[in-house]
């Protein structure tokens, strides 16, 4: 699963594409516990990082078992919470140990990742070589989770109620900023302290522990997306204990939110475009202008959403915000297109259902009304965590005005941050800093040139800046590109994580 990283405006939360479903079965001689390393560290983290893992089978041939983590990384008397591991073993007798995998977000599910979809996070070599670790961060799914509702209604009014007034508007931005101020207050009631503890930092941490519980005395590790921001912060805290990393899908930890912001827009806007040119071929394209006709008449669509919502069978109404997050869904990957073609044909003739089929894919809503995780609210509580944000009303309509040039679809869906987590109950924590992780080892980065949602300068830029960073460039279009794109990655990345291979140069893929 992948989730896009920046923190959009209120009612256009994001999600991920799907993945396939697969099941392996353990080899017979599986160990049913892990022997930790002996580390050394202060006497309060000891119990900790001593804690042996008991194994047991939990379906599709993998194995499962919870760890025990400081609540505060800071202060560990102060409590523990539960972190969720999945693995497959290794496929054969070549064992290099464990590798440990985090599919984006902040706020996806690496238990689930590895669980229900191994093979589409990892191709048969690495399978052959490791133990393929699946976990969930904390806060997040089967990890001690953040809470922020008791009944899903109270999410589907967050995410998809349409506020009063335009977009931008005095009382728009009132509005938009008291339903985070309270949908924040709600999540630290449910929460607790934990609201204030799970930003990257802290489980970068946790993922140190993880490796030596594991018994693994260097962290394999390979991050999508959001988890190349783990994977980079992890380098930078430990790098006497990184091993062999692979971040794909590169996230600048630097940028400021503004700059992550409009880096997304104009990379959604040019995954658009190439859409559209391609729409151009198919039999059941809905538009039959040129490239720019098309995208001003989806800019049209969407601003009458604002003006008058389309309604759905289930009473909710399609804004310009649901409609937005239905459109993002098909332009992760080029594979989906057809969808996004299915998409704006129904919404022209009048129908929301297909809109919301896939806005509700994108957010994790179950056809009862039901969310399958936590997603959205680890997203934005993470994400709090890790930008500080301007909630400033000159600076957002400054910002507003620049999006739109950049991005004139998809600009002005994307404005409006400052209404989110300048009103979280809980401050921010992780400054926007670059990330050099000196002393480390080899770091491989793999960046693809029309990602829509991590745009590939970021992948340069982290390349570039890690002491260690050695770019992988894939030519082509989609978010991230290991075991999804060409073998020309592929082999770069398993010459990589098996072999310890570094490219001599960017392989330009």
């Amino acid at each position: 699963m992948r989730r896009m990283l920046v923190p959009v405006a209120i009612a256009a939360v994001v999600l991920l594409p799907l993945s396939g479903c697969v099941s392996w079965f353990l080899p017979p001689t599986a160990s049913s516990t892990s022997t930790p390393t002996n580390e050394n560290v202060a006497a309060d983290l000891k119990p900790f990082y001593t804690q042996v893992l008991h194994w047991s089978a939990c379906g599709n041939g993998k194995q499962c078992t919870t760890a025990e983590a400081p609540l505060d990384w800071s202060d560990p008397a102060a409590g523990s919470i539960e972190l969720a591991l999945v693995r497959q073993t290794a496929t054969t007798g070549n064992r290099l140990g464990s590798l440990l995998v985090n599919p984006g977000g902040p706020g996806g599910s690496g238990y689930d990742f590895v669980m229900d979809s191994v093979d589409f996070a990892t191709d048969e070599r690495l399978q052959a070589n490791y133990d393929i670790v699946g976990f969930d961060p904390r806060g997040v799914n089967r990890s001690t989770p953040v809470k922020c509702y008791q009944n899903p209604a109270e999410l589907d009014a967050y995410i998809y109620n349409i506020l009063p007034g335009t977009p931008g508007s005095d009382e728009w931005l009132a509005a938009a900023s008291a339903a985070t101020k309270a949908f924040g207050q709600r999540c630290l009631e449910l929460t607790g302290p934990l609201l204030g503890l799970v930003d990257t930092p802290s489980a970068a941490r946790d993922l140190d522990m993880l490796r030596a519980i594991l018994g693994d005395e260097k962290l394999n590790y390979l991050g999508y997306s959001y988890g190349t921001l783990l994977g980079s912060v992890y380098a930078d805290l430990f790098p006497g204990k990184t091993g062999r990393l692979v971040l794909d899908g590169a996230v600048d930890p630097a940028a400021s939110d503004f700059d992550q912001t409009a880096a997304q827009a104009k990379g959604f806007e040019s995954a658009l475009t190439a859409f559209l040119e391609d729409c151009a071929t198919a039999d059941d394209c809905p538009f039959t202008g040129s490239v720019d006709d098309s995208l001003a008449e989806i800019r049209a669509l969407l601003d009458s959403l604002d003006a008058s919502p389309l309604a759905n069978d289930d009473g909710r109404q399609l804004g310009s915000g649901a409609m937005f997050t239905a459109i993002i869904l098909p332009l992760y990957n080029e594979d989906n297109w057809q969808f996004l073609r299915q998409l704006f044909s129904s919404v022209m003739q009048g129908d929301a259902s297909y809109a919301f089929q896939l806005a509700d894919n994108y957010n994790g809503r179950s056809p009862d009304g039901t969310y399958r995780d936590n997603q959205t609210e680890a997203f934005i509580s993470i994400n709090c965590l890790d930008a500080h944000g301007d909630g400033n009303v000159v600076t957002m309509r400054r910002e507003a005005e620049l999006l739109k040039e950049l991005a004139p679809v998809f600009g002005p869906q994307m404005s409006w941050g400052g209404t989110g987590c300048p009103n979280w109950p809980v401050p921010a924590k992780r400054d926007r800093e670059t990330i050099v992780a000196p002393g480390s080892p080899d770091i491989l980065v793999v960046g693809t040139t029309n990602d829509p949602a991590t745009p590939y300068e970021w992948a340069v830029t982290l390349a570039d800046t890690l002491e260690n960073g050695h770019l992988v460039t894939y030519t082509g279009e989609g978010h991230t590109a290991y075991n999804k794109s060409n073998s020309c990655v592929n082999d770069a990345v398993d010459d990589f994580l098996v072999d310890g291979t570094v490219p001599s140069s960017d392989p330009k893929c």
